[in-house]
């Protein structure tokens, strides 16, 4: 089993480009959050996996745990409230690229505590985005990263920096260093890899992840390895709607692909190979496309990748 802590959240999606003159756009609802998305596009793909969070009592809160259940996603962790659910609003740009503004003050998600020790059928856990920023629940995700790498469990993290959210850049950057001996595999964005100010290739020769995945938009996925090997593979060309959702998707299907190379384990990913590294990342690279030619985080299915 795959277990993806973090938060769930609604997208506010515009339904067309504002321009100047013309009323505001529509906003679409839509099921979001990182972890939220990487989770529902890891049920999609088949995987065993279960979502550990606090979500509201209110409307918003039934509709995610109802996408979560319809998309296959166990829900036994998760914590519940009555705060409301927070909210990200979408900013589209003409390449498709999203920006978030976010109302998250006093909301569920921010108040998710530390929960008993996992099962022992999880095999790797994974982390991201504002769940690890906004306190006082990021202090306990922090303490079950560090909880369950210690007790061995595969640790996957996506930061998935969102500098709106960060009142104190270089204490997150910080923080974000003391997280690393903890980590198995790191996924960052090239955004994200400029922001928090490290070379990707160095965080794995300094005792860090065993691989670090770096997206590259249109120029496709790279992966740096401990042993300072280097992989590509190109992105797929498709028509982009928008990109919500896609670096999520991409660690979902990392996830996958190596749950069914037996290689969720630190020394199992370390002896992957150039070849085999190539496969995991056109998988992913194919998914993350699909998401991307669809409106809002719309992750896909494994019948649309067979």
């Amino acid at each position: 089993m795959i277990v993806v802590a973090g938060e769930s959240l609604i997208d506010l999606v515009p339904q067309r480009a504002a321009t100047d003159g013309a009323p505001l756009p529509a906003l679409l609802p839509r099921l979001g959050g990182g972890p939220y998305n990487t989770a529902v596009a890891l049920g999609r793909l088949g995987a065993s996996v279960t979502f550990c969070s606090r979500v509201s009592t209110d409307g918003f809160g039934e509709a995610l745990l109802g996408g979560l259940r319809t998309a296959g996603v166990g829900t036994a962790l998760v914590q519940r409230g009555p705060e409301p659910t927070t909210l990200a609003v979408a900013s589209v740009g003409a390449d498709g690229s999203a920006r978030y503004g976010f109302y998250a003050s006093g909301t569920a998600d921010r108040l998710f505590e530390l929960p008993p020790e996992l099962p022992g059928t999880v095999r790797a856990l994974a982390f991201g985005t504002c769940s690890l920023v906004l306190e006082p629940g990021a202090s306990a995700y922090e303490a079950l990263l560090r909880r369950e790498a210690g007790r061995g469990t595969f640790t996957l993290l996506d930061p998935n920096i969102r500098p709106g959210l960060i009142a104190d850049p270089a204490a997150y950057r910080a923080r974000f260093s003391g997280w690393l001996p903890s980590v198995s595999l790191l996924k960052v964005s090239e955004d994200d890899a400029q922001w928090l100010g490290g070379d990707p290739g160095r965080w794995p020769a300094e005792g860090g992840p065993a691989a670090v995945v770096l997206t590259r938009g249109d120029r496709g996925l790279t992966v740096l390895t401990r042993d300072g090997a280097e992989t590509s593979v190109p992105a797929v060309p498709v028509r982009v709607a928008d990109t919500i959702g896609a670096g999520d998707t991409v660690n979902a299907a990392l996830l996958h692909a190596l749950a069914c190379r037996d290689a969720l384990s630190p020394d199992a990913l370390r002896a992957l190979d150039g070849p085999a590294w190539a496969e995991v990342l056109a998988f992913a690279a194919r998914a993350a496309a699909l998401t991307c030619s669809r409106t809002g985080a719309e992750p896909p299915y494994a019948s649309e990748l067979d």
